[in-house]
């Protein structure tokens, strides 16, 4: 006999059971009549294009030109001045002496150009150049004194027409050949012009007022590796992989060469050749600095232009934040990225690393221009044809990197103050006439440092080797 309470068990399964069947074939209703909840439409989240904006550094960036004391050839100026000579006697000077000064360092007017001290005293011994008398200190010198035509034999216009040659591009031994000297003597030229030169650009390139600068670096192949001591595969192997750039800074506007060196493609070397760009610039003058993709200008950029920025706190309590070394408000700095495939240029874009597009473009908009490096570029082409040594398949190549530095500064002088830009030119108020038979000059030729209001008239390199580069900065006599 079976127990009423499995019957009780087995019944309640059974309906359990039909409940399940019945649901599963009740008919229902279609997916697209049933009435779905309101879903709440969110837009779609736009990625905003702008930069993020520089966070700022907790350790501000080294630079050894700065941290080391460079030893400056020019002597620091007195602090006071001696007394001007005028003289009352004898007939009125007709020699010119405005432009030297008494080489004798125990001398009261020693160092001071135009003080009234010297006096033409002839031509010792019929030669070519004058005898110059100082009258404080009694002595006598000759107006070469201090140039690279001093002490030299050899005719003057045939030196400067040498040194004239290497500044247009012609190699050593191409010299040499043309004005039938040894190639040593033509490179011992060099070497004392470069020297010469360098001093001269530190002299008159100094408080420039410049609204741009544009800065980039140039591959320069170098022969510095001296026969025998390896294979010629193992010497161009070795020169592909450790090439030497040339660096340079432009200002576009009156197309200045702002400064000109030598080294590798390092954040040090970036570091040195805005050191340099600083130092040319008048003090409080930040320009707007346009260059290539290279990222190390922006570390070298900030570092000589930042300053400690406290950042402010963010929660009431707690420790403050760390300062950062941050871009001064007035730096603007923009990069021109090209982007290259297969030696082929597919794509440039543009990019503001320091301050905003809306300033860099008010910089620009005042010339009519937009974010390039066109300038530079062009000024690349004229080191190619101009520095022998930079050439594209030539055998001109240095043996040493003081070699491409030599013909460096003498082409740094020579494009800034001998060499007139078609470019900057102005016309005359009225047109000059010629001593010939041509047509009247419209145009007043200007090279870019009397563009940049550093000179009057353009230099010939007879001018420029013949130049005494004072032994400090001279003071404008009242």
């Amino acid at each position: 006999m079976v127990s009423n309470l499995v019957v009780y068990q087995l019944a309640l399964i059974a309906l359990v059971w039909l409940f399940l069947i019945l649901v599963w074939l009740w008919p229902s209703e279609p997916a697209a009549a049933r009435p779905l909840p309101p879903t709440p439409v969110t837009p779609p989240r736009k990625r905003s294009t702008a930069p993020p904006p520089f966070p700022g550094l907790t350790r501000k960036p080294h630079c050894d030109a700065c941290a080391q004391t460079i030893a400056d050839r020019r002597l620091p100026l007195p602090s006071a001045s001696p007394p001007q000579i005028i003289s009352t006697r004898g007939r009125r000077r007709h020699v010119d002496t405005s432009r030297h000064f008494c080489p004798d360092a125990d001398c009261r007017y020693g160092g001071w150009v135009g003080w009234g001290n010297l006096q033409a005293n002839g031509h010792p011994s019929g030669g070519p150049w004058r005898q110059l008398h100082c009258t404080a200190c009694k002595g006598y010198f000759q107006e070469t004194h201090g140039t690279l035509l001093h002490g030299k034999r050899v005719a003057p216009d045939l030196l400067v027409w040498a040194v004239g040659a290497l500044a247009e591009g012609l190699g050593i031994r191409a010299v040499a050949r043309v004005f039938e000297v040894d190639p040593n003597t033509v490179l011992q030229w060099l070497v004392e012009a470069a020297d010469h030169l360098t001093a001269f650009s530190q002299y008159f390139l100094h408080d420039v007022h410049v609204t741009q600068v544009q800065l980039d670096e140039l591959f320069a192949l170098l022969s510095a590796v001296k026969a025998g001591e390896v294979s010629e595969a193992a010497a161009i192997e070795r020169l592909s992989r450790a090439p030497h750039w040339v660096w340079t800074a432009l200002d576009p506007v009156s197309k200045l060469l702002l400064t000109i060196d030598v080294g590798d493609r390092t954040l040090t070397m970036a570091q040195h050749v805005v050191h340099q760009v600083v130092q040319v610039l008048a003090p409080g003058c930040i320009p707007l600095f346009l260059t290539d993709g290279f990222k190390e200008y922006s570390t070298a950029l900030l570092t000589h232009f930042g300053q400690w920025v406290q950042p402010l706190c963010r929660q009431a309590k707690g420790p403050a934040p760390t300062p950062r070394w941050m871009p001064v408000p007035q730096l603007l700095y923009a990069q021109v990225v090209k982007t290259v495939r297969r030696r082929r240029l597919v794509r440039v874009s543009h990019r503001v690393v320091f301050g905003t597009l809306e300033a860099v473009g008010q910089v620009l908009t005042a010339y009519g221009w937009q974010i390039n490096t066109a300038f530079i570029e062009r000024l690349n082409l004229s080191l190619r044809q101009h520095v022998a040594a930079m050439g594209r398949r030539v055998t001109t190549l240095c043996k040493h990197e003081d070699g491409l530095r030599q013909q460096l500064a003498l082409y740094h002088v020579y494009y800034n103050f001998c060499l007139p830009h078609a470019s900057l030119r102005i016309p005359f108020a009225l047109p000059e006439p010629t001593h010939g038979t041509g047509s009247a000059k419209r145009w007043q030729p200007r090279t870019p440092a009397m563009a940049a209001g550093l000179t009057d008239h353009v230099w010939t390199l007879r001018e420029v080797l013949l130049f005494r580069v004072p032994p400090w900065p001279q003071p404008a006599q009242g």
